[in-house]
């Protein structure tokens, strides 16, 4: 029998919530204002850091017209001695959309050095051009400590693309694949993001697999929100990924992971990390006494007797 235990997390209101351990203190970023940020010693309670951006980036009004400076869904990463932080600038239910990313050499407001540098846009979708979306950045290393960037949401499904080694732009000649992706309805215009929702990748690597993670249906919709998390494993960080019964990720395969329950209309975008020899899953629940409210989840997570991740 699998136990697994629960983090009992301080009730916070986060959405796309994303960590990283410096030192003894843990990092929490999620969409917000500027991209917001909690800081933590125990993974319970949370405590308000300033957000990164308070001014928003300079080129996102030319992707998404007078954007609010409100940055969706970053994504968190440690290399060569810098962090890197790529986030998602875009508009509602359109892919006029672009991932940037920052950089700092410290997480620590209080150090002296602490100081985000935009670096700019990574990738940019344009709608009737584009049939993926660039939000919902994961920046991943396969064996040969090649930087990919999966990312997407809804039309025609999520992406990987190779990066240079600057970890700032697509490496040339370019390489793409679509690493998950569900039946879109074929008489939608090209503009439209479908009825094929999926989004939020994020790829973990344990067990020799790739394990990619990702959300299907509706967020952002308090109590009529439907999110849950599927996920697939390859050997190969390019994929396919296949779920439980074989069923490639590409051809609308996922296995359940967790979806809403007595407590939660629904749960999704996770993220999913080692820290200190434990394997933890973070996400967002829209909480039913709150009247759908999305607050922060912490899981420890498992692993069954075929290599599956297990959550209670």
């Amino acid at each position: 029998m699998l136990i697994t235990s629960v983090v009992v997390a301080q009730e916070i209101v986060v959405h796309d919530p994303v960590v990283i351990k410096q030192k003894d203190t843990y990092y929490l970023y999620c969409t917000g204002n500027g991209i917001s940020v909690f800081s933590s010693k125990d993974l319970k309670k949370w405590n308000k850091e300033p957000q990164v951006f308070a001014e928003k980036p300079v080129w996102a009004d030319g992707v998404a017209a007078d954007f609010k400076n409100h940055i969706w869904a970053p994504d968190i990463s440690f290399h060569n001695n810098i962090y890197y932080l790529y986030y998602s600038v875009s508009a509602f239910a359109k892919n006029t959309s672009a991932i940037g990313v920052a950089t700092n050499t410290t997480l620590d407001p209080k150090d002296k050095n602490y100081k985000w540098i935009d670096q700019g846009i990574v990738i940019q979708s344009q709608p009737n051009r584009d049939m993926w979306n660039a939000i919902d950045p994961n920046l991943v290393f396969d064996e040969n400590n090649t930087p990919w960037l999966a990312f997407g949401s809804f039309w025609e499904g999520l992406k990987l693309v190779k990066l240079n080694r600057d970890l700032k732009s697509i490496a040339q000649p370019q390489e793409w694949h679509t690493i998950a992706k569900r039946k879109r309805s074929f008489e939608l215009p090209d503009s439209d993001p479908g009825d094929g929702a999926l989004e939020a990748p994020f790829i973990f690597k344990k067990n020799g697999y790739y394990y990619q993670f990702l959300s299907w249906d509706l967020c952002c919709r308090g109590e009529k929100s439907t999110y849950k998390v599927v996920v697939g494993r390859s050997k190969n960080v390019t994929g396919p990924y296949v779920d439980k019964e074989g069923k490639q990720l590409d051809q609308g395969g996922g296995s359940l992971v967790i979806q809403g329950d007595e407590n939660y209309f629904g749960v999704g975008h996770n993220s999913a990390y080692t820290f200190d020899g434990k394997d933890y899953m973070f996400y967002h629940a829209y909480e039913k006494k709150t009247n759908g409210t999305p607050k922060l989840v912490v899981k420890e997570m498992q692993w069954d007797a075929d290599l599956w991740p297990v959550l209670k």
